[in-house]
């Protein structure tokens, strides 16, 4: 499959969901509870390998560098822009998008065990709030002023 894949067996990752299967189709909550699995397996594994919390942090952010790069690689690949490689199919954009994806939420659950979605649900709000209009206003109305430094991504 992909990099993510070969890394999550390495030595002391191997079954990061602790051996479990993950069902053909997930119940509510399933992602929540997945993430905070995942976080916590990647949590303890460091922290036996003595890691403080700002080196695991560290290290779990660059790991979102990795899984873009990543993403980026596979757009390159759909595109066909290089010649000494095979193309491959938008399919596998969309799973490198997702390794970053998970990526991303894994780490913010480690970086903020106790909160994290709820911390997310509030950025989620502050940082859309100027692109997207308020429910409770009049329909047709427009969204917030768009102010340098607010873009979402």
């Amino acid at each position: 499959m992909r990099e993510a894949t070969r890394t999550a067996d390495a030595p002391g990752q191997g079954e990061a969901t602790g051996g479990s299967p993950c069902p053909a189709e997930p119940s509510a909550g399933f992602l929540e509870a997945t993430v905070d699995r995942l976080a916590r397996r990647f949590t303890a594994h460091d922290t036996a390998r003595g890691l403080s919390a700002v080196e695991q942090w560290t290290l779990q952010v660059l790991k979102i560098s990795e899984e873009t790069g990543e993403a980026a690689q596979a757009v390159i690949g759909a595109r066909g822009t290089n010649p000494r490689k095979e193309p491959v199919s938008w399919d596998e954009v969309h799973a490198e998008v997702a390794d970053v994806v998970i990526t991303a939420l894994v780490t913010l659950k480690r970086m903020r065990p106790d909160d994290a979605e709820e911390y997310l649900r509030r950025q989620l709000a502050l940082k859309t709030a100027n692109f997207l209009p308020d429910p409770a206003a009049p329909a047709g109305g427009a969204p917030a002023a768009d102010h340098p430094g607010t873009h979402p991504s």
